[in-house]
């Protein structure tokens, strides 16, 4: 299975093999080359053709070397997933014979038919050319299945007309507006050293694991990634025994190879442990920049699916795949840094690091309470709704943790009062001074959808299946934003430290309304919620639409994110995947009780029937047997009814192709619901069932065996 042994092998050996990295590009490209293309990916210089055929020639020789016979442009398109375009390095001669060739134009730029993937009404479906281009920033790799090699190329997709066809592209823009207005910001304040700003997340990624052959016999799992209906264990996460837990040999094998996997791909796979519900775990990857961090999420994922299918498991990637017990998320840990190493969103040792610090914070603060409705977007999916606020995860209303020390800091500059710092002491804050702040200012929040957590923010509402593109496009879109007010401003200022602290008391008093310090999960936070007049978006369907706001169109078009038409396509696509993930649920649901869960409870009643039958002929008491079958068939006639409706209900969101909005909102409205009244009757024949009839592994079976 393995081309090294690697439980014998040191991780530096083989760490980052499959990976085009900077120490194997200098095995075949000459130092000035490299210089060239690390300008190009600064952003310094375009790529020519000729520095493309040179990287080219390289990676030809480098993914040949490796046993590559092909190459494909690897891009993300609206899906939320990758795609992949393969083409062998083979191009015929004369007299029957082939060159192995990969030239700068191939690298640079590949053609496909798009015409099936997401468009949105960009363009018409006659119009199929869609462009891949390479992504200069995001290196090469190579994936290896049971010794097949290919090189893929990471690459952007767009339309004919140059529309973003695909998440990576506004993530790059996105990230573009930010470095610029950060680093406005920063000249303001007298840094003229730093050149480049770099957005690092850590993402954090949440997934079960079943065994395969429990999962093969589940049809809603393989087709919808979670269980339509199961009624709960007798056991779940209760007993809080299964977070951070002894992980079991069979999985610890696993998370081996996963690493091993990762690794060689040059994905610095942190942290495992096992997470609340059964079977739940968790792996955490080191920070890096925005963008490559996502494009090693995606892949993550990818190869976690596929070393879990060659233990005979099957990793679950939905956000909520078991009724009952906590679902999956995807922690989103943001910062920014310069690219001498500085963290902005770490309290320094001076009085002017902090000033530097609280600027940034405070625009934060501004940003995510200004675009909370966008904010919310970033995290709305079909299966998101079924996590989000179920004492698992963040509530659907934006707020931010910072701790109540961080919090009486800027309390304390807001009004000019005494602070009480930690050893008991008390110091004067003055509008040119500031104490010296500790690095650990804050406990940890889970209940909190956006948490400061010592020198980044957790954005902690990333369902586990998405791609952390959009939350981030978002997050940079709308800080960029407030930075670009920022840097107005100092640069207009007479004075630029007064300008700072003025700064810092109106963004945090206009905007301290979404800090909160407390229980998220809580009524009484709802309630005060509502109060303060912070939006709740309480479902996918409702917050979509604030995608196109009036507030969120201006702010794409000033930071040159998206065209109107680019993100209005988007609604349309997210709404569309909203109704038809919810489409194949319900139909599932529905074939599930037709054709296995009513056919089996029948013959489990008329069995039953024939042996009370037998006992009374016996002049035994049957009473209680009796009741067993009242029960059972009560629920079987609802059952059967409930799955007309849902059936019924489907038929009629269907009709409404022509209204997204419409069709969404009915899903959401009628067959969602219809589906939790129809699962309600359908679990409580589960309970009554003998195990022998019923037709599906339990949540016994499917949670509790690895």
């Amino acid at each position: 299975m393995f081309d090294i042994d690697y439980a014998k092998t040191p991780v530096t050996d083989f760490y980052g093999v499959n990976c085009f990295t900077e120490i194997e590009m200098g095995k075949y490209l000459s130092d000035p080359i490299i210089r060239e293309l690390k300008e190009v990916q600064r952003g310094q210089r375009e790529l020519t053709s000729e520095l493309a055929d040179y990287v080219a020639s390289a990676m030809k020789q480098w993914a040949l070397s490796k046993g590559a016979t092909h190459f494909c442009h690897w891009f993300q398109p609206l899906t939320g997933l990758t795609a992949e375009k393969h083409d062998s390095f083979i191009s015929p001669t004369k007299g029957g014979k082939v060159l192995l060739e990969f030239s700068g134009k191939e690298l640079i730029k590949g053609e496909g038919d798009a015409s099936s993937f997401p468009n949105g009404g960009l363009r018409a479906t006659f119009e199929a050319r869609g462009y891949t281009a390479w992504d200069t920033s995001s290196p090469a790799f190579l994936k290896d299945i049971n010794g097949v090699k290919t090189l893929y190329i990471p690459t952007a997709f767009f339309s004919y007309n140059g529309e973003a066809l695909d998440k990576k592209v506004p993530l790059l823009r996105s990230t573009q507006a930010l470095e610029r207005q950060t680093l406005r910001v920063l000249r303001a304040l007298g840094n003229a050293k730093t050149k480049r700003i770099i957005v690092n997340i850590g993402p954090e990624q949440e997934y079960f694991l079943v065994d395969k052959k429990y999962y093969d016999q589940r049809p809603d799992l393989r087709l919808a990634g979670r269980t339509v209906i199961g009624n709960l264990a007798a056991k779940g996460q209760e007993l809080n025994d299964h977070y951070y837990g002894t992980i079991g040999d069979r999985v610890t094998v696993f998370m081996s190879e996963l690493n091993y996997e990762l690794w060689k791909l040059g994905i610095s796979s942190k942290t495992q442990h096992k997470e609340a519900a059964p079977n739940q775990f968790e792996i955490a990857v080191v920070y890096d920049a925005v963008n490559l961090s996502t494009d090693h999420n995606q892949l993550l994922m990818d190869v976690l699916q596929m070393v879990a299918l060659r233990h005979g498991m099957v990793a679950l990637l939905h956000e909520k795949p078991f009724f009952g017990v906590n679902g999956s998320g995807k922690h989103d840990n943001w910062s920014l840094s310069t690219d001498d190493g500085v963290n902005l969103l770490a309290p320094g040792s001076n009085v002017e690091d902090n000033l530097q610090f609280l600027v940034f914070l405070t625009s934060f603060i501004k940003a995510m309470d200004e675009y909370a409705p966008l904010i919310r977007c970033g995290a709305a999916t079909a299966g998101n709704d079924h996590r989000l606020g179920a004492s698992e995860a963040p509530p659907a209303i934006i707020s931010i943790y910072l701790g109540d020390q961080l919090s009486g800091i800027l309390e304390t500059i807001t009004q000019q009062g005494n602070i009480a710092k930690t050893d008991r002491q008390f110091m004067q804050m003055g509008l040119t001074m500031l104490p010296q702040l500790p690095k650990d200012l804050t406990d940890r929040n889970r209940t909190s959808p956006i948490a400061f957590t010592g020198n980044k923010f957790e954005y902690r509402m990333v369902g586990s299946s998405q791609s952390m593109a959009g939350p981030n496009i978002y997050i940079n879109a709308a800080v960029a934003q407030v930075l670009q007010t920022v840097a107005d401003r100092l640069e207009a200022a007479q004075d630029v430290h007064t300008e700072c602290h003025a700064i810092i008391k109106e963004f945090y008093q206009n905007h301290k309304r979404i800090i909160f310090n407390g229980n998220g999960y809580s009524k009484e936070w709802k309630l005060e919620a509502q109060k303060r007049g912070l939006p709740e978006f309480k479902d996918t369907v409702s917050a979509l639409p604030q995608m196109i706001s009036a507030q969120s169109l201006a702010l794409f078009k000033k930071q040159n994110v998206f065209t109107k038409s680019e993100i209005t396509s988007r609604l349309e696509i997210y709404l569309q995947t909203y109704s038809k993930q919810i489409n194949i649920e319900a139909s599932i649901m529905v074939e599930m009780c037709r054709k296995q869960i009513i056919p089996a409870v029948i013959r489990y009643v008329g069995n039953l029937a024939d042996s009370i039958a037998k006992q009374e002929n016996l002049g035994l008491e049957v009473t209680a047997q009796r009741q067993v079958i009242t029960t059972i068939q009560s629920a079987l006639n609802k059952a059967i009814e409930e799955t007309e409706t849902l059936h019924v209900n489907v038929a009629k969101a269907l009709s409404y192709k022509d209204d997204v909005l419409k069709q969404a909102q009915i899903y959401r409205d009628e067959v969602v619901v219809q589906m939790q009244v129809l699962r309600s009757h359908v679990d409580l024949m589960e309970t009554y069932t003998d195990k022998a009839y019923w037709p599906l592994p339990s949540y016994d079976d499917l949670l509790f065996r690895l």
